[in-house]
């Protein structure tokens, strides 16, 4: 059945097709995101995406409002059931992989052929012994060995066996640099990072790649380390990553951050600052954990990412944790004297290095670690599209396995654990640096800005505060600032973020004037000829707003520092919103 609607002259009403919706739109908060839009009598009206991607259909999202005014009337969404038509991401048989446009042209990330058909996921049944992750820095010797044996193994596989090395680096390739293409949606890529799939794709990868290692030495309870950079102990590069003699070691790692040097959690290539003093960076570090974990990732959408749902474009949202301190520990790490800061530095390359998969196994645990502390809705979603949405992985037996992001919510199920570490970072709170009558002149000097800006300089701008919501309580609502934004999907970037600041460059992330950081690492694009990108950039500021006493202002000054990056960020539109619980499937 086809519209007859002028605006729609060939609107399928049998074709089901999502409703891509941005931020910022006009779109009630629960209808927020990606999603498909489903009226009674199950007809299923095709509309474009129309949200942050700039590779959009550029149909007129009024148009098509009023074309659907009594869609939504007959919708039966609510807040509690944001997908009452499933759209989760699942992942194409690897033959449909196309080989990205990456950097390295000789370098095909596809994985091989399967010889049998893909099977279902199923949990470990022996689960008495619980692998158990330590952390790289008090590793035995003995574990070393085994270590150091499996990683061998592995490369010495052949080259065309899925559990040989290079091909378990070509998964994140394919994943990440857009070597699938959603199923039903041709023209849409596959991406797991910056969005709500980061941290349920990564420990899935991890653990089929941790039990191709322990079943090639024969050890069913090995488990790979993590990199405690979370720790005053364990920022420094694992010292047997450094051994040129091992399997473990990778030539293409920054020279200048060797150990003992610590790392920068807020990493700023053009401004390194390592090894100058070493305890400032301790502290440092452990303010931007402590920011990034729990006064920034308060909800879901906040921590984990933003929903990206079927049909929909890619990175509509990084999570606090995947934009510091993930991103900048893979580009600290990456040499900087490659093009790209291969390896670590850019995601097509980057699980080339082993160092990768410890670098993971860390923000790992910064998830389970997330959901146990007090404070805000910190737990898992809910959304249907979120627990359905699936990728293929090759299992230690060389069968290619479909599993869920249902199957990644409890490590123990998966048979494995952390060995328990002290969380140094939940007593460094950043504390204001300015006194509220200086924020308050300083801001009256402050102007509002006009979007898009082209942001090749500092900008400083004042953003009004929304009324309050009286239908969300205290305890639920969170005071976001989004700021909406396009870049260049190849090009590394970062700009940094100060609320209420003097203008005066003295701010740093142990200050509460100091909000975030946008990082991007490069990577390439389905669509090879629009290298640009959008999303929308996320920031619980609400305990910011309290520590620098201006939560009951009317409006605050938001300062953008541009820190790297070949091509400019554009600057959309900045805005606060209050969200509560509806919103967190958003």
């Amino acid at each position: 059945m086809a519209s007859t609607h002028p605006s729609f002259p060939s609107l399928n009403l049998s074709a089901s097709f999502p409703i891509c919706v941005s931020s910022s739109s006009m779109i009630p908060p629960f209808q927020k995101a990606c999603q498909l839009t489903k009226p009674k009598r199950h007809h299923v009206f095709k509309v474009a995406c129309n949200g942050n991607n700039s590779n959009n259909n550029p149909t007129n999202r009024r148009d098509v409002l009023i074309g659907l005014g009594g869609l939504y009337g007959a919708t039966t969404l609510s807040s509690n059931n944001h997908s009452a038509f499933a759209a989760p991401v699942t992942t194409p048989e690897p033959t449909s992989c196309v080989p990205p446009i990456i950097p390295d042209p000789s370098y095909n990330c596809c994985p091989p052929t399967p010889t049998s058909p893909v099977i279902d996921f199923k949990f470990p049944t022996n689960n008495t012994l619980l692998r158990v992750r330590q952390p790289a820095h008090l590793v035995s010797d003995e574990y070393l060995a085994k270590y150091k044996e499996a990683v061998r193994l592995m490369k010495a596989l052949p080259a065309d066996d899925p559990r040989n090395f290079t091909q378990q680096a070509n998964v994140h390739c394919a994943y990440c640099d857009g070597g699938y293409r959603q199923i039903g949606y041709p023209d849409r890529e596959l991406q797991v990072h910056s969005s709500w799939l980061f941290f349920p794709f990564h420990r899935l990868y991890l653990y089929f790649y941790e039990r191709i290692l322990g079943s090639l030495i024969g050890d069913p309870t090995f488990a790979l380390p993590f990199w405690n950079w979370d720790h005053s102990d364990g920022m420094k590069i694992p010292s047997f990553y450094t051994d040129k003699d091992s399997p473990l070691y990778n030539p293409l790692r920054d020279a200048r951050h060797q150990p003992p040097v610590i790392v920068d959690l807020n990493y700023d290539p053009d401004h390194d600052h390592s090894g100058e003093d070493p305890q400032k960076q301790i502290e440092t570090n452990l303010s931007v954990m402590y920011r990034q974990v729990v006064s920034r990732g308060k909800r879901p959408s906040l921590f984990l990412g933003k929903a990206y749902r079927a049909g929909c474009p890619p990175n509509p949202g990084a999570g606090s944790l995947e934009l510091i301190p993930h991103n900048t520990v893979h580009t600290w790490t990456g040499d900087s004297t490659q093009p790209n800061d291969e390896d670590m530095g850019a995601l097509y390359s980057a699980a080339r290095d082993s160092i990768f998969f410890a670098h993971h196994a860390n923000v790992d645990r910064m998830w389970n670690i997330w959901k146990t502390l007090p404070g805000g809705k910190r737990r898992d979603f809910t959304d249907d599209d979120w627990l359905e949405s699936s990728f293929l992985f090759y299992d230690e037996n060389k069968n290619l396995v479909r599993v869920k992001v249902e199957d990644s919510l409890d490590t123990r199920k998966l048979g494995y654990d952390y060995q328990h570490v002290d969380l140094q970072w939940l007593t460094s709170k950043p504390k204001p640096k300015y006194l509220p009558a200086l924020r308050t002149a300083a801001r009256k000097a402050v102007g509002t800005l006009r979007f898009p800006l082209t942001l090749i300089s500092i900008a400083r701008t004042t953003v009004k505060m929304p009324k309050v919501q009286s239908r969300i309580s205290e305890e639920e609502k969170e005071d976001v600032l989004v700021i909406d934004l396009d870049y260049d999907l190849t090009k590394g970037t970062k700009f940094d973020v100060f609320i209420n600041d003097q203008g005066d460059d003295q701010i740093g992330p142990g200050d509460s004037e100091f909000a975030g950081s946008f990082v991007h690492l490069p990577h390439s694009h389905l669509h090879v000829d629009k290298k640009r990108s959008s999303t929308s950039f996320t920031l619980g500021i609400t305990d910011l707003l309290k520590e620098c006493e201006a939560k009951a202002d009317e409006s605050i000054t938001v300062t953008l520092v541009p820190k790297y990056g070949e091509k400019p960020v554009i600057i959309k539109g900045i805005k606060i919103k209050v969200v509560g619980q509806e919103d967190d499937h958003a």
